[in-house]
Formats: structure tokens, C-alpha cells, sequence
């Protein structure tokens, strides 16, 4: 029996992060994937951000993971979302290189100390007395082990739907997991089914773009990755994408047809994304709309492929080539893969703490979709936290948890392991009610010390880092104790359209002014230090949002009151007098750590939360 000390299954974009964690934390780790032709592939659209996702981006690269990096060196397109909106919501989304991000990580993985990369398929989990001991391949080799992560992805028991025609397959035609899921259940973990889906990919030379909507990236972006230089990013050649929408022709040949989709025909009986359906689906769905906005996106510099966003179907291949037909500007379209749907194993990720390892299982953790959600970015997050945790426990240390209140990582896993999910969860700003405190700009100030204590974060970034904040605090000091007379201001803030002063005002004053940027404000600050893209951003967005965020701040410091009042995993709730029977249920089974999260369990009401404070003497 060969030994590691932590095992990682699945080699995509959660047990990447998994793995590179506990192996840089000085861990023995093995990797395991069932092909190495799919680390980090990107079987739906190859995008890395969007709304939310961006913030996780973010967050991954401030803790020390790799998603960042490797987005930006693989970048096709870059775009800032909701720029129109508050800075809370501001989302950094790049279109990818598919095939550069699987070689890029595939490079980094194998060059990384105390990591093997294995393609092999484990089909066992070894247990005794509950705890992990190993796994088991399906050509029977053990590999000794003290922790396991699940990273296994949409492969347990996959099977693909293309009308009414099916096969047990992986993503993307790769061979799906066949026994893990068995041996799981065997264990006593309960999975559930879900599923996903992806549009055709269609050949560039076959479409008219002539009848398509140009969008081009934005100018000199930001990179996502604190260590990827401005002026790299500045110098990365961005490839167009276009926009284009259905119309009645797409809309009636979706009705006729839609006995003979998967999903509606009855031949899949997972649950599918609410916040993805397929083109069937928001068709059926809204009924009233006379058209939905499709976005055509590349794929990679080195191929023709182009990705049809928001067109993923079940349909039959002969109705995906009417439905695409009938699209401005894809009259003579080639379809070079066709859509499907893809059903798969996950687990209830109610049987999970805090740290992503199962409650009932030491030595158990799941990250990624095994965890019931949907995207790259929340899997990669999921997947840098079960690492390290992982790489802590087999180090003696204590675990790491991330409060919801300090990052869309931890807002997400409380979600999950609180209220379950019973379909494929994607992060959104919107499940933050905190999310004025976790922008984009400051997912370094809120994660990076972190990062540093595990050990993902050397010494040399970290200096970096703190030089970067000083450099915003200086700032933020010295525009709030600048101050300038009506005199110098009044001309230009009447330009800018803004009321004009009547005594002196500092310059943080009137950065607070609507309309009036930083940018703007160096006419009258013209011996301003020099400070990169992301420092003016996060100067700019303190000082403007400065009352909102002390005010949400102030929301925190209640919230870490009920957080930091702990609950006794061995309590009773059924001998609770005043308790509620269904609230009983609900805490006895998801056993929350703190009343903070027993307060978000569904069927715990504030008032079966005062009970509890009076029982264990805390109110």
C-alpha cells in the first residue's frame, strides 16, 4: 500500500485549489484525476468572473489560491460588470483561453513540491471508526491516507441527454466516475441529483457577424491576480465577442419541439440550475418575452470554436440545428460539438461543518459541485478552504473558518452547510447582507493576513501587500486634512456640475460629491502621490461609501456577538423546554456550531433563538 497524507479526487477547478493548498503548506499530497487531459477544464462557458464571481476571484487569489493567476495569464477578454451600479456590485469577468488554462494548470500542478498528480480512478473510500484511512483505485491499488477531499466535479455516476438519446458519460465526453458513489452511500453520506447543462459550440467561419452586435473588452483592465503586473494586462491583445438575440422563428420551433427535450421529456429527473435554465426552459418559463439576449464568445486564439451563452439545451441535434438556424447571423451556422444536459451524484452538503469536512466522517472533506453548487469560481473557493483545512489537520493546527461576515467564501459554505440547497447553488451579491463590506477592491485587506498565517502568502507578497494598504491609509488621511478654498474649487466644481463651496472644504469632501472622481479631482490636487489603479479605486470607494460601510460595519460587530456563542456539540435540543419541535429537528440534525448560524437554519425562528440563550445562560 502505496502512502500520501492528503488525497485529492478530481483534478478540476476545486480540487486544483485543494491540492495546491495542502501541498505549499508543506502537506504530502496526491492528486487524483481520472483523465490528465481534463485538469481545470472548463466543459461549460471558459469565463472567470461575472456578478459575484468576480469578488470570489478575488478572494481566492487574496487567500494564496491559483484561479487568479491563471485567468490572467490566459485572458481573451476582460470586462468590468455593473459599472452603472454601487462599487458593492462591481464584477471582474474575463472570457478564457480553455485550452491555455488547462496546460497553465496542469504546468503548476506538476511542478509543485510535496504534489503527485495521479490519473487514476478511485472508486473506494477506506474508513475505520468513522474516520478516513484511504482510498481504492479501480485497479485496486490503496493509497494510505489521513485526509481525503471529494473534488469529483459532475463525473459520480454522470450521464448525458441529447433529446431523447443517452449515455453514461462525463462532461465533455470524458468517462464518468463509476462505484465512488456507492461506496459514499455506503458510509451513510446522502447525495442528491442535479444537473447541468451546455449550449452547441459553433465554427467561426460559418457565421455572418455582419447581423451581430459588437462588445469589445474594456481598456486597460485590472488584474485579478496581486502579483500579475498592470502592464501586462495592459498589453494582452482582447478578442471581440458579440451579442445577438432570439426572436418568434427560435421561440416556435422551441414549442413545437419540446416534448422531444430531455429535461421536459422526461428523461432527467436531476435538478437543474434556477439561475442557468436552458433556452427551453425561459422559454416555457417567460412566456410574455419576445426575445432572449444570447452573447457569442471565443474559446481560445488557437481555435475557431465559439460558445453560444445562454443557449444551453437538451434538445435533439436535428432540432439544435433549426433553433440555431433561425439566429441572426447563423443561417449557414456549423455545429462542431452539440449541446446536452448532464446529470449527476452530489452530496447534501448539510452533513457538512464549517471547515468542509463532514461532520459524521473525520478526516472527510467535499468541495466544489460534489457540495451541490454551480460555477468554477465557487468550486475553486470551496476547494482552497478544504485544502487548507485539510493541510491544518494533518499539521496538528487549528482550522480555518471564514465568517460570512468577512467574504462571499464564507457567506457561501455557511449557506450550504445551514440552509442545504435543493438545487444547484450559485453565488450572487445579493445573498450577502454584508456586501458593501466584501467588494472586489479590498478582498486583499479582508484575506490576505489570513493567507499569510496559513502559509499560502510568503513574507515577500505579504510586505507587498502591507506597503499597498499604507499607501491607501496615507492617502485617505492626507485628501481628508487637504483642504481647498471656494476660491480654487468653485470654477471646477460648476464645470462638473456640482453646487459651489461657500468656505473651505477638504478634498475627501468633495470626492464625496456625486459625479466627482479622483481622476477628476487632481486639476486641484496636483502634488498627489502616485498610487497604482487598484490603490485609487479603493481610495475612491472608502471615502465615498465611507458612512454606509461604518454604518454596515457596525451590523458586523452584532453579528460576530451571536458568532462567537458557541454551541455544544453534545446538546440536546429535544429536552429544551420552549423549543420548538420542528426548530429541535432542524438543530439537532445540522448541529450549528454557534447561534449565529442556528439563527439561519430554516425553521429556527427568533423566538426559538431566545430560547436557546436562556437555556445555556447567554441572554
Amino acid at each position: 500500500m502505496q502512502t500520501t497524507t492528503v488525497a485529492v479526487i478530481g483534478a478540476g477547478h476545486a480540487g486544483i485549489e485543494a491540492a495546491l493548498a495542502s501541498a505549499r503548506m508543506g502537506v504530502d499530497t496526491i492528486l487524483f484525476t481520472m483523465s490528465l487531459e481534463s485538469i481545470g477544464n472548463m466543459p461549460c462557458n471558459p469565463s472567470i468572473g461575472g456578478t459575484a464571481k468576480g469578488h470570489l476571484v478575488y478572494e481566492i487569489d487574496a487567500l494564496g489560491g491559483e484561479m487568479g493567476r491563471a485567468a490572467d495569464a490566459v485572458t481573451l477578454q476582460s470586462r468590468t460588470l455593473n459599472l452603472g451600479k454601487g462599487a458593492a456590485v462591481h464584477s471582474k469577468r474575463v472570457q478564457a483561453d480553455r485550452k491555455r488554462y488547462h496546460i497553465y494548470m496542469k504546468s503548476v500542478l506538476e511542478r509543485t513540491a510535496n504534489l503527485r498528480l495521479i490519473q487514476a480512478e478511485i472508486t473506494d473510500l477506506l474508513t475505520k471508526d468513522a474516520i478516513v484511512c484511504g482510498v481504492r483505485t479501480a485497479l485496486g491499488e490503496e493509497y494510505a491516507c489521513r485526509s481525503v477531499v471529494i473534488a469529483a466535479g459532475t463525473y459520480l455516476e454522470s450521464r448525458i441527454f441529447v433529446g431523447g438519446a443517452s449515455q453514461d458519460s462525463g462532461p465533455d465526453g470524458f468517462l464518468p466516475s463509476k462505484g465512488l458513489s456507492a461506496s459514499l452511500a455506503s458510509l451513510g453520506i446522502k447525495l442528491m441529483r442535479f444537473k447541468t447543462g451546455t449550449p452547441a459550440r459553433i465554427n467561426r467561419r460559418s457565421i455572418d457577424f455582419s447581423l451581430l452586435e459588437l462588445q469589445p473588452g474594456e481598456e486597460d483592465p485590472l488584474p485579478y491576480a496581486a502579483d500579475t503586473q498592470q502592464d501586462y494586462m495592459n498589453g494582452v491583445e482582447q478578442l471581440p465577442c458579440h451579442i445577438l438575440y432570439t426572436n418568434a422563428e427560435t421561440h416556435r420551433i422551441i414549442r413545437e419541439n419540446l416534448t422531444r427535450s430531455a429535461m421536459y421529456g422526461g428523461h432527467i429527473h436531476g435538478t437543474g440550475p434556477r439561475y442557468c435554465p436552458s433556452i427551453e426552459d425561459k422559454v416555457v418559463r417567460f412566456a410574455d418575452k419576445e426575445r432572449h439576449q444570447l452573447f457569442l464568445e471565443p474559446l481560445g486564439r488557437e481555435t475557431e470554436e465559439l460558445y453560444l451563452q445562454g443557449f444551453s439545451t437538451s434538445m435533439p441535434a436535428d432540432v439544435q440545428q433549426k433553433m440555431l438556424k433561425s439566429l441572426p447571423g447563423m443561417a449557414n451556422a456549423e455545429i462542431m460539438r452539440y449541446a446536452y444536459a448532464i446529470e449527476y451524484d452530489c452530496c447534501d452538503p448539510t452533513q457538512l461543518s464549517a471547515t468542509l469536512e463532514f461532520r459524521e466522517i473525520k478526516g472527510l472533506y467535499g468541495a466544489g459541485q460534489f457540495n451541490g453548487t454551480s460555477g468554477y469560481e465557487e468550486a475553486a473557493g470551496q476547494g482552497l478552504l478544504a485544502g487548507i483545512n485539510a493541510a491544518l489537520a494533518a499539521k496538528g493546527e487549528e482550522p480555518l473558518t471564514l465568517p460570512r461576515s468577512g467574504s462571499y467564501i464564507g457567506t457561501l459554505v455557511d449557506d450550504l452547510i445551514t440552509k442545504g440547497t435543493n438545487e444547484p447553488y450559485r453565488m450572487m451579491t445579493s445573498r450577502s447582507e454584508y456586501r458593501l463590506l466584501l467588494r472586489q477592491d479590498n478582498a486583499d485587506a479582508r484575506l490576505t493576513p489570513i493567507g499569510h498565517r496559513v502559509g499560502l502568502i510568503d513574507d515577500v507578497h505579504f510586505a507587498a501587500f502591507k506597503e499597498k494598504q499604507a499607501r491607501i491609509e496615507a492617502e485617505i488621511s492626507r485628501l481628508s486634512t487637504t483642504f481647498i478654498s471656494p476660491e480654487k474649487a468653485n470654477r471646477h466644481l460648476l464645470e462638473w456640475g456640482s453646487t459651489a463651496l461657500s468656505t473651505g472644504a477638504s478634498l475627501a469632501d468633495l470626492l464625496r460629491r456625486p459625479g466627482i472622481s479622483y481622476t477628476a479631482l487632481k486639476i486641484l490636487d496636483s502634488d498627489r502621490p502616485v498610487l497604482s489603479r487598484a490603490e485609487v479605486q479603493a481610495v475612491e470607494v472608502q471615502i465615498k461609501y465611507e458612512g454606509y460601510i461604518s454604518r454596515q460595519t457596525g451590523e458586523v460587530l452584532r453579528h460576530i456577538k451571536l458568532e462567537s456563542r458557541v454551541l455544544p456539540d453534545t446538546l440536546d435540543y429535544t429536552q429544551i423546554k420552549g423549543l420548538r419541535i420542528e426548530a429541535a429537528q432542524k438543530l439537532a440534525k445540522l448541529r450549528p456550531a454557534t447561534i449565529g448560524q442556528a439563527s439561519r437554519i430554516s425553521g429556527v425562528s427568533p423566538a426559538d433563538i431566545s430560547v436557546l440563550l436562556i437555556y445555556l445562560g447567554l441572554h
